[in-house]
């Protein structure tokens, strides 16, 4: 979804390696300001991918190199940092942490094996944190936890600790705690030894003080403990309970195997500004976490959905990789984010294309050849030519006109549609209009490329109140969305989202339309007489024919139901259409002469605005169903704020983990900022989903406050 300038190098070549095992691909996730972006810049220093750390205020960083990042001082797009540690190339994912940009972390996460979470030191793990913990645990994700920031002026590592193992639950212990000397400096639980970042990254290792050893007895205890507890060997625990030492190299390897799993989440302490924890994040990550050999690819079927055989991560297997993140630059064009599952893929090549199952996002159903010309791994911004990319690596792809984010890159001989992640739905509406006519194709342009590039988005016209409406995950989502759009050239503003009312007739009543023009020219000449009576909700509109004896002729009343038909439809003393009623045509007048399709016409709208008049109108708004998930706790709250929007609760169901289901109806016009709202409620602990229900009678104050509105 990003704008981004892209840097392309033809002396820097990329790292491409041969070999799934020598790959480890993490997502950072975490709160926004929890440190993530600034910990990967401390990680590509230690493992000398660049040479001097960026900052996130002065919008220096390899991660957060667009333009509505930089202007945020926030993640706005998961960007791609890959290191060489060791034999291993890891790829660093960072995602951003608010949670209007939920998509770009589950599109990391779909790329990742693995996940790293950054907790801060100074402000501990919030709700939304601990639902990413619950997401990635429902998928068997291995997880470990970072708590970063440990300069925070409030920063306390073991409450925060102990804020970790309480939220994310059994499993999660320090491998690693701070010296209690205040120096920038670990130590390590299993091995017992002192790691000194003092002089830099890496750190000098020495023994432990005698005040360390001691106070930190239990925590080591504890880890041991649980390490065993993981443990593939049941004789370990009655060997350690006979008081039998255990010795390092099999509590790190019953480490490793636990992690890998994912049912040990290892903690270690980290300041990106010292260095501290680097290079046991490094370690940690390249000797524990699973390579793509141990994590099954997606299932795949035929663009057709005729199942395929399941995909393994083998470079000579056929070829399946799917794009998780789309970027735009204005001089290469789309830059396609890729993670490769099977096969190898490899430049100068033609694949095949697939997108399905987005429609309703506004991403229709496609499937192209296109020819890869040249292959890439970035770094942040900076891309970097690579002779291949091997199953489980990652990479990048340019002036891909076809692909969009989510779609499936395969042989053209053996098409293959990958079963796409699970996305949130936008459900805070921005009624998007152009300056003037000449940015009108700027706009759509533009429009295309971000809707192409972002399945969080979507893009609504909507025919009743004509309105370009983008529906977004929340402000600061919509606030990007339109940086990106005014960048792009176009000059774009918004207006307020109106709501597609519609009226119908109060009662039963007569109509009577005279068309009578007999000067100058051809003279016009119809006479209708109808009845109109209002019918059920979702009855729509009926046209009755009840001429006798020919007074109206056969030939015009096609032309009087075409003329009350389009009064209905484009309102009678609003733009809001008429619907559920019945129209009876019952008599008139005609000339042999001067009556024509035309005058029939205007003699029927006519007809129908004078029974209207008479009968008057009722403004109908449409009612949404809503289904809100919370926790118990804003119970009150949210029942308290529903009734305020005139919402008419039908029911609530308890959840397991404490939670309430609540089902309500609420007029469409209260819900154009529940989104924001309800996450302001909640703190960010709710989620609702909405649907059309039906219309309703407006009360007049609100009938009254949309139609000034429009």
């Amino acid at each position: 979804m990003a704008e981004k300038t892209v840097k392309t190098s033809g002396s820097a070549a990329g790292f491409a390696v041969d070999d799934p095992g020598k790959v480890r691909n993490v997502a950072l996730v975490g709160p926004s300001g929890s440190g993530k972006t600034t910990l990967t810049e401390a990680l590509l220093v230690a493992a000398n991918a660049i040479n001097r750390a960026g900052s996130v205020v002065e919008g220096t960083t390899v991660c957060d190199h667009d333009q509505a990042a930089i202007r945020q001082q926030r993640s706005v797009g998961l960007a791609v940092a890959p290191v060489v540690h060791g034999n291993v190339k890891i790829n660093f994912i960072d995602t951003p942490g608010y949670a209007d940009f939920v998509g770009e972390v589950r599109a990391g996460l779909r790329a990742a094996d693995a996940a790293l979470f950054v907790v801060s030191a100074g402000h501990g793990v919030d709700p939304a944190t601990v639902s990413l913990w619950e997401e990635c645990a429902a998928v068997e994700l291995p997880r470990a936890v970072v708590v970063s920031r440990l300069d925070h002026a409030r920063a306390d590592v073991d409450a925060t600790i102990t804020a970790c193992q309480e939220a994310f639950g059994a499993g999660v212990s320090p491998l690693y705690l701070p010296t209690g000397d205040g120096e920038p400096a670990l130590v390590g639980l299993v091995t017992g030894r002192r790691y000194d970042y003092s002089h830099g990254s890496p750190p000098r290792i020495g023994d432990v003080g005698s005040d360390d050893a001691e106070r930190l007895t239990a925590a080591r205890d504890a880890l041991i403990e649980g390490i065993i507890a993981e443990s593939e060997d049941e004789s370990l625990m009655e060997r350690y309970l006979a008081g039998e030492p255990i010795s390092e190299d099999t509590l790190v390897t019953d480490l490793e195997k636990a992690v890998a799993r994912g049912s040990f989440h290892p903690v270690i302490p980290a300041c990106a500004e010292t260095g501290v924890g680097t290079a046991e994040i490094l370690d940690g990550i390249a000797r524990a976490f699973p390579s793509p050999l141990e994590h099954a690819p997606p299932v795949a079927t035929t663009p057709d959905g005729i199942p395929h055989p399941r995909l393994s991560s083998d470079p000579d297997g056929p070829l399946a990789a799917e794009v998780v993140h789309t970027a735009v630059d204005s001089y290469v064009g789309r830059v396609s984010l890729v993670r490769v599952f099977s096969g190898t893929l490899r430049p100068e090549r033609t694949v095949h294309i697939s997108g399905h199952g987005l429609t309703d996002r506004g991403h229709d159903d496609h499937d192209a050849d296109e020819r890869v010309a040249h292959l890439y791994s970035p770094l942040g911004a900076a891309l970097r030519e690579v002779p291949h990319c091997v199953a489980g690596d990652l990479c990048a792809l340019t002036k891909l006109t076809s692909a969009e984010t989510g779609d499936t890159v395969s042989e053209p001989g053996d098409p293959l549609l990958m079963t796409p992640w699970a996305m949130p739905e936008p459900l805070l509406p921005v009624a998007v209009v152009a300056g003037n006519r000449s940015d009108e194709d700027v706009l759509a342009r533009n429009l295309s490329r971000l809707v192409a590039g972002d399945p969080t988005l979507r893009l609504e016209r909507n025919p009743e109140t004509r309105q370009l409406v983008l529906w977004c995950m929340g402000e600061a989502h919509a606030d990007v969305v339109l940086s990106m759009l005014r960048s792009g050239g176009a000059d774009v503003t918004t207006e307020p989202v109106r709501t597609s009312r519609k009226t119908t007739f109060r009662t039963r009543a007569d109509g009577h339309g005279r068309h009578v023009k007999q000067s100058g020219g051809h003279g016009q000449y119809a006479v209708c007489d109808v009845t109109v009576e209002p019918l059920e909700r979702g009855a729509g509109v009926e046209f009755v024919d009840r001429i006798v004896g020919g007074v109206v002729p056969h030939q015009f009343i096609p032309s009087v139901e075409k003329g009350v038909r389009a009064q209905l439809r484009n309102g009678i003393g609003s733009d809001d259409p008429v619907v559920d009623v019945r129209v009876t045509l019952f008599d008139g007048k005609a000339h042999s002469v001067d009556s024509s399709d035309a005058a029939f016409q205007t003699a029927g709208a006519l007809a129908v605005k004078d029974a209207a008049a008479k009968a008057g109108l009722v403004t109908l708004e449409p009612l949404d169903e809503v289904v809100v998930r919370l926790p118990d706790s804003y119970l009150g709250t949210v029942l308290g704020d529903l009734s305020s929007r005139r919402g008419r609760v039908l029911g609530t169901e308890s959840l397991e983990g404490g939670s309430t289901l609540i089902r309500a109806e609420v007029p469409a016009e209260e819900l154009v900022r529940y989104a924001v709202d309800l996450r302001s409620l909640t703190s960010g602990r709710a989620s609702f989903t909405r649907r059309h229900a039906r219309y309703e009678p407006a009360p007049q104050k609100s009938a009254a406050r949309e139609h000034a509105k429009a």
